[in-house]
Parts: C-alpha cells; structure tokens; sequence
C-alpha cells in the first residue's frame, strides 16, 4: 500500500523488498569491493569519531584551564564547549563543498582528500601550544583547527556513508550503513579507555602537561591505514551509472542548484530530522562529563569508564537499528529511537543526582542506545530520500546542519542554562522535549523508501 509522499513521490507504508529496475547496477555486500567499502568508511568513521570524542571529553575536562586560564571557572566552561561547537558549526559548510565535489567528481576522490585534512588538524591540535606559552594565539588556533575538523569532517561523513549504501544490495543497506555506523560508538570506547589509561599512569599535572596530547597524535596510524584502504575501493556503480546518463543526456545542471530547485523541502525534513538524536547525543556524552565531574564530584576516571560502558553496549544498538530497519523499515526504526529518548529523558537528571554509579551508567546507557539504534538506519534513510545527481550535497546538508542547529549548541546550551536558573536540569529536559517533537514531526512527514533501488 502506498500513498502520496513528499515531492510528489510515492512513500512505501511498508518495506518494499521488490527492487524496481533502474538500469543502475546494483552492489552486493558480499563482493571484495563492498567489503572495502565497509571497512574503509568504518575507518574513517572512527579516524572522525575518535578525534571528535577526544575533544569532547577534554573540552569537559582540562581545555578550559590550559586555553582559557584567565576566565571564571564557568566562563571557561562556556568558551570551552564554544570552541566544541565550532566544528559542528562548520560542518553544514564542508557538506555543501565536499557534497558538490562529491555529486560531480565521485565520492572517492572526495573522500581521500577529506580524511587527510581531518587527519593533519587533529595532529595539529595534538602539537598546539597551550594559552601559558603563545597567549592569545592558542585559543585562537584551536578555534581554527577546529573549524577545519569541522570542515572535513561535514564531507567526510556523509561520503562515507554514500560509498557504504551505493555499494551495498538494496536488501542489506540498512545493516551495511550500521556496520560503518559503529565506528562512533567503539571510536568512543576507544577515545575514552585512551584517556582513562591516561588518567590513570599518569599524575595530574602530566595530564594536563602532555598527557592529553597522545590522542589527537595517534591520528597519524589511523590516516595511513585508511588512506591505504579507501585507495583500493572502486568508485560506485550508482555514481558512475548517473555520470554516464548525465553525459548521455548533456546534463550541466550543478547539484546545489537541482537540489535547491527541486528537494529543498526534502532536505529541511532531513535537518529537523536529526534534532533529537544530534542534541540529546551531545547532552548525555559531552554535558554529562562536566556535570559528572564538576556538579556530583565524580573523579575523571570513574566518569570516563562510565562512558566506556555505555558507549560499548550501543555499538549492539547501532547493528541492531540497521539491522531491524532492513525488516520493518527505517521509519518505525527511527520512532522506536525516540520512544527510547523520551523514556530515558524524562528521569535522567534526577538519577544522575542521586550520585549512584550504577544507576548513571544505567540511565546514560539508556540514552546512548536509543541513539545509536537511530544511527543505525540513519545512513540508509538519508540516502534514499535523494536521487544519485545531488544525493551527497542533500544528505550532506541535512545531517550536518540538523547537527549544526540542534547538536552544537547543545553543551553551550545546557551550561549556560545551569548557569541562569535554579532549575537548569528542567529546563535541559525541557529542550529535549522539544527536539523530539520536532524529530518525530519531521520523520512523520518523510517518505519510507526502504528496500528500493537508489534512485539514479
């Protein structure tokens, strides 16, 4: 059964697991080729994700102190996580621009030259002198290595994620998309064992001192190895299929202007979409840090194997989402992740206060899996609202905006909301529930194309 969907379109109520013919070939997961594909978008999946969770933790931690030291305590906080944003912020500009190369030039040239920029800032952030020796330059730096994390990071991601699905057969995509996926969560386990380790051997002043420098430097290992392998992966038979009707049929049209012409309605759905998981992420990770350790008196390394244990259960949600929207489709997928949210939300600081481990694992564990078990398909869902001429530059767009808007001012958002009101924790929960209104209303409105060929 099918009923009038959004641009005119057909939304399938239902998984459509009878693939419509096309004329584009179609992946197989099982072929050397996907395989690579997989692996080299999981690489550069956790290559991202690591550096960003990295940062996170110390943008919560020791970078106010070491960038910041003249300002209040608070105020530190505040310009801390400011520094957090801007590379969220920057991201919607790198998928514009990478998105564009990407729907023209191919998204594996894109994606070689994405993850070597994203690489050299973090390496560059872990050689960064601190405000004590250069002043004023230091935060102003990390401002700009940031911004280029940010930059790199908005055309990596997606791209990523496009070599995975237009490699993938149809039936498989949503898995194939939770496979890649996954590099979030375990580059968040490894991200926080590293500085957990850290915390541990080594004494507070070495923490601060260099200690925190040893993960943006062990980039260096990752960028060879993913360059190496996403070297080898073939460009995608849906990628080439289009460039070759595009040829056909004279087509000079450039990507940013049929998507602003024709999918601009899709595209704003997509960045609404992501409200909820893009700033309850950010809360229950990146807010929860500081007010762990600086509200409940949690010690470093209590807080970060706190997070180890909540980022590993949700790798299984992440495999689980993408692996179940292939079934019941992405949609029902989707509003099964935010049935979660709102059952984790709504108690969430009133267990955190009670100052129990065990019960902040639990509630944090909560959380982070119904984001994840939304990530899972996320991919999947995104790339099969667009056609193939401007599906990189519009899933782009829609992911790192939505992320721009909702996820980086989330951390700002909430301490700054601490800061003016007796009630700050209603208020935190209180946006939330905002996020996921928007979220569901958003995804209600967006076709379900699970199953189907992706559209040339």
């Amino acid at each position: 059964m099918r009923v009038s969907g959004l641009d005119g379109q057909a939304e399938a109520t239902q998984p459509d697991t009878t693939p419509e013919s096309s004329g584009v070939p179609e992946g197989g997961s099982g072929t050397p080729t996907a395989r690579r594909a997989v692996v080299s978008g999981a690489l550069g999946s956790a290559l991202e994700w690591f550096d960003f969770s990295v940062y996170g933790a110390l943008s919560a931690t020791v970078f106010p102190q070491l960038f910041f030291p003249d300002l209040a305590p608070g105020t530190a906080l505040l310009a801390s996580f400011a520094t957090f944003g801007v590379g969220l912020v920057a991201r919607p500009l790198g998928g514009l621009v990478f998105g564009m190369l990407g729907d023209r030039l191919g998204r594996r040239n894109v994606l070689m030259f994405t993850l070597l920029l994203m690489g050299v800032a973090s390496v560059l952030i872990g050689l960064l002198p601190t405000y004590a020796t250069v002043g004023m330059a230091a935060p102003a730096s990390l401002v700009v290595l940031r911004f280029l994390q940010g930059f790199a990071l908005g055309g990596e991601h997606t791209g990523s994620q496009l070599m995975v699905m237009e490699h993938s057969a149809s039936r498989r995509r949503g898995l194939a998309g939770a496979l890649m996926s996954v590099g979030s969560p375990i580059s968040q386990v490894l991200a926080t064992l590293t500085l957990t380790g850290l915390a541990a051997w080594l004494t507070e002043d070495q923490f601060t001192g260099w200690g925190w420098r040893i993960p943006f430097l062990m980039s260096v290992a990752l960028i060879a190895v993913g360059y190496y392998i996403r070297h080898r992966v073939e460009e995608t038979p849906v990628f080439l299929a289009n460039e070759s009707k595009g040829k056909s049929e004279g087509r000079s049209e450039q990507p940013a202007r049929g998507l602003l012409r024709q999918h601009r309605k899709t595209v704003m759905l997509l960045v609404l979409a992501w409200a909820a998981p893009g700033a309850l992420y950010y809360i229950t990770v990146t807010f929860a840090i500081s007010y762990l350790t600086g509200q409940l008196g949690f010690d470093k390394s209590s807080t970060f194997g706190l997070m180890v244990v909540a980022n590993s259960i949700s790798i299984g949600a992440s495999l689980l989402g993408g692996w179940s929207s292939d079934r019941i489709g992405r949609k029902r997928v989707l509003f099964t992740g935010l049935a979660v949210l709102l059952a984790f939300l709504l108690p969430f600081f009133l267990i955190l206060d009670t100052g129990n481990w065990w019960l902040a694992a639990l509630t944090i564990t909560g959380a982070l899996c119904g984001v994840q078990f939304m990530t899972g398909c996320q991919g999947a869902f995104y790339a099969e609202a667009l056609p193939t001429p401007v599906r990189y530059t519009g899933s782009a767009l829609g992911l790192t905006c939505g992320n721009m808007l909702f996820a980086a001012p989330a951390p700002l958002l909430a301490t700054w909301l601490m800061q003016i009101s007796g009630n700050g924790t209603l208020l935190i929960t209180a946006y939330g529930l905002l996020t996921i209104l928007i979220s569901a209303v958003a995804i209600r409105l967006l076709p379900d194309r699970t199953g189907r060929r992706l559209e040339a």
